[in-house]
């Protein structure tokens, strides 16, 4: 067993919530001096609505509770769902400890190992299978409008295109499930995949961005020539602008928006562009 779930659309179509973006006050802004060559994405809240508003943030509402009470009866544990989520959280906060400890800034788990603790479970593609719902239920996600057609649009036009989120082993099935296609299939290039996950490190750490800016040199693309895609401006445009990528802030639903203003490491920085349409970005390529 090398640990992979198997989960088509059909065994996930009941835990799926269709969603709708909510407006945001700010307005389409911003230009570049020239055409984008290579565009990095964030996932969540960027090209997929995230109830939550991120990854990983669960939230205990009654009618969550039940989803998850009969998740726990499916998969034949008998415990009481918020004895669940407190263990999980414990979990998390002590791996975050422990990475702290070692000096990492932004730790990120990978959430199928504290699950097997968690549950006492040590078949790895029942506890994949089980963490990959519960996620579905605790946070939402869905298409953002226009994904496909502007990601078809960046392939058609030979627009290199890569990932950098925060992310867990089930965040890649979203394109499957959702697009009926793999992330190869739609045009993202195989070495511009970075998951926090793999690493050990979440943004707005800059890790993932300089790993993104060293693959990029070895594929001839300068960083001036990239555009980062992402809605927050701590976890998105700030580590972008460091590792000196052009900056896109979406700004498309009001769930997933983080303007941070309050923030002292965002008060002194602007997005190059502004866009709340993921169609808009093909202004810019």
């Amino acid at each position: 067993m090398n640990g992979e779930i198997i989960l088509n659309k059909q065994d996930v179509t009941k835990y799926i919530t269709p969603l709708v973006p909510m407006a945001t006050l700010l307005k389409p802004e911003g230009h570049l001096d020239m055409k984008i060559k290579c565009v990095l994405f964030d996932i969540y809240g960027t090209l997929f609505i995230s109830g939550a508003g991120d990854i990983g943030v669960y939230e205990t509402q009654r009618i969550k509770k039940t989803k998850i009470n009969g998740l726990l009866h499916d998969f034949g544990i008998n415990e009481d769902p918020d004895l669940i989520l407190k263990r999980l959280r414990l979990a998390i906060e002590n791996k975050h400890s422990e990475l702290r400890k070692k000096g990492v800034d932004f730790p990120e788990v990978a959430i199928d190992r504290l699950w097997m603790n968690v549950l006492g479970i040590d078949d790895v593609e029942v506890v994949k299978r089980f963490a990959t719902l519960f996620e579905l239920i605790t946070n939402p996600v869905y298409p953002m409008p226009n994904i496909k057609k502007m990601l078809s649009a960046c392939k058609t036009l030979n627009v290199s295109m890569g990932i950098i989120s925060n992310a867990q082993f089930y965040t890649k099935y979203l394109f499957q499930w959702f697009l009926n296609s793999s992330l190869e299939e739609l045009g993202f290039h195989s070495d511009l995949i970075f998951y926090s996950y793999i690493f050990g490190h979440a943004k707005p750490s800059i890790l993932m961005f300089h790993k993104a800016s060293e693959k990029l040199e070895e594929m001839g693309i300068c960083k001036e020539d990239v555009l980062y895609l992402g809605n927050d401006m701590l976890n998105d445009i700030s580590p972008a602008k460091k590792a000196g990528f052009k900056t896109a802030l979406f700004a498309g639903d009001a769930r997933s928006l983080r303007l941070r203003q309050d923030h002292p490491q965002c008060q002194h920085i602007n997005a190059d562009i502004v866009i709340t349409d993921l169609i808009q970005l093909l202004d810019f390529v």
